[in-house]
């Protein structure tokens, strides 16, 4: 076997046979997701308030806004629904989503406490292609293509790198002070662990129960053509942000 597959999968269906009520229902709920989240991305008022007037420590604040940031970041919940799509054993995400957590918090930290730069229309353009990345992945296209699949753990180690800057560029979108930045950064990364990890509870359940319906196979297609899609338009739509700033 591959060393570079996941440890535990369900083979890749080869194409879209019929649709059931169950998987469009799943559809339907993640589009209504993907929509209402794309609008509270952002920072909003209260938090953006809270940020410019903030001083010291503040660790509960921030940790809630870690947890607000990442259930409402449908992009880095996009891309983890690509990598445990497939997986079957808890073990298994557990071991791809650490790869994911040990980058971006790298990228969040060092980001934001050294200052390090980096335009956020084009750090979350590569984060919508981190999205088209899994679900080309998934669909089996690097081994029709290339032959071979890219190694799935480093890939998901280098993509959490860039997820990181794109929560780094948040935070540095605000002269947050000083006194107390290193601490109120730890309890932000940790609030946004505290929300991945609800947010993926909830993913696997779904992803669980449907795998026992015959439509999991059939639909597998389509769901990660979607995921493909819904990259590409992120990447379309950061590139057009990029672009009209210039």
């Amino acid at each position: 076997m591959n060393s570079n597959r996941p440890i535990t999968t369900l083979p890749r269906p080869s194409a879209l046979s019929r649709f059931t009520a169950m998987p469009q229902l799943f559809v339907l709920l993640s589009l209504s997701f993907i929509s209402a989240t794309a609008i509270a991305h952002g920072v909003d008022e209260s938090t953006r308030e809270f940020l410019l007037s903030s001083s010291g420590v503040s660790i509960i604040p921030y940790l809630y806004i870690g947890a607000k940031h990442m259930v409402t970041g449908y992009d880095h919940l996009l891309f983890l629904v690509g990598v445990i799509f497939f997986l079957l054993r808890a073990r298994d995400v557990l071991i791809y989503v650490t790869f994911f957590t040990i980058g971006h918090s790298i990228t969040l930290m060092s980001g934001v406490l050294a200052n390090i730069a980096i335009n956020p229309y084009l750090i979350d353009a590569i984060i919508g292609l981190s999205v088209v990345y899994k679900g080309f992945d998934n669909l089996g296209g690097f081994k029709r293509l290339f032959g071979r699949q890219p190694n799935t753990k480093l890939a998901v180690l280098i993509f959490g790198l860039f997820h990181g800057f794109g929560l780094a560029a948040k935070i540095q979108e605000f002269d947050i002070p000083a006194d107390g930045l290193l601490t109120n950064l730890i309890a932000f990364n940790v609030g946004v662990e505290i929300g991945q990890f609800f947010a993926l509870a909830i993913i696997f359940l779904v992803l669980a129960t449907w795998r026992r319906h015959p439509s999991f196979l059939h639909f597998a297609t389509a769901t990660n053509t979607l995921l493909m899609s819904a990259g590409l338009m992120l990447f379309g739509f950061q590139l057009t942000g990029y672009f009209a700033t210039i």
